[in-house]
């Protein structure tokens, strides 16, 4: 499929990169990528090809400013409120592709990262930022509640609920050095270093079992929410036992 508003290269095989391709808008979300983004999660579903993703923002004002707030302005209002629910559910739902896509999602993050570009570096799972980064739940800040698109449910989990409910109530930025202490990001680099850093990471993760990385996502997906320690350690024995068994198999082949 030929994209306009995203980008999607293989550097190497296995590495799939996806990059936010407006930059002049600061790569903020329209209607045009929303649904081009739709599309291409909906297609990494059943990429066997393509075991790691790399995403990143392209140019140099920064990684992701969220929702393209002019177009917005423009379509929102002759919207009923059915039409109003399903934009939303759309928007939104683009974070839960993200997690239901069976590769890990290395997230490069240089500049602002504000409203769904913050949500998208939340719904990666390995978080690589330059100097410059900087991260904002910004929904509160344009007369809508602090809990959007899946913040609240993501930011409370990975740095503790006190400092999360901070943030998603003030709107207010916080810098690449107070990610990393709180534990949201893997490393900071210097820009010029950020996608060779993610590279190597994405080049770690090809040495490792195809399935098991797999099922490393579904296990995390699955235990994040589990009701209890018997519950997480079923999934994980379950996972390590198809694991060993193939192992096993073609070993003997």
């Amino acid at each position: 499929m030929k994209y306009e508003t995203i980008v999607y290269e293989k550097p190497e095989p296995g590495i799939g990169v996806l990059t936010l391709n407006r930059p002049a808008s600061y790569n903020a979300l329209n209607q045009a990528m929303i649904g081009e983004l739709e599309s291409f999660w909906r297609d990494r579903l059943y990429d066997m090809d393509t075991r790691v993703i790399i995403l990143k923002g392209n140019g140099e004002k920064g990684f992701c400013a969220g929702l393209d707030m002019k177009e917005t302005n423009e379509i929102v209002p002759d919207m009923s409120i059915e039409e109003f629910y399903v934009f939303q559910a759309r928007f939104a739902r683009l974070n839960l592709a993200m997690r239901r896509a069976p590769q890990p999602i290395i997230c490069c993050v240089h500049g602002a990262a504000a409203g769904q570009g913050f949500s998208f570096t939340l719904a990666s799972d390995i978080r690589v930022v330059s100097t410059d980064a900087r991260f904002c739940a910004a929904y509160i800040n344009i007369g809508l509640g602090g809990a959007d698109m899946s913040c609240s449910y993501f930011l409370p989990r990975m740095i503790g609920a006190g400092r999360a409910y901070e943030f998603m109530y003030t709107g207010e930025f916080f810098s690449a050095e107070e990610a990393y202490n709180l534990g949201l990001v893997s490393r900071i680099v210097e820009r010029d270093r950020l996608f060779d850093t993610a590279l190597e990471y994405a080049r770690t993760l090809l040495k490792k079992n195809r399935l098991g990385l797999r099922f490393t996502k579904e296990a995390i997906n699955m235990n994040i929410d589990a009701s209890g320690l018997e519950q997480a350690l079923n999934m994980e024995d379950r996972n390590q036992t198809l694991l060993a068994i193939g192992t096993l198999m073609m070993k003997e082949k």
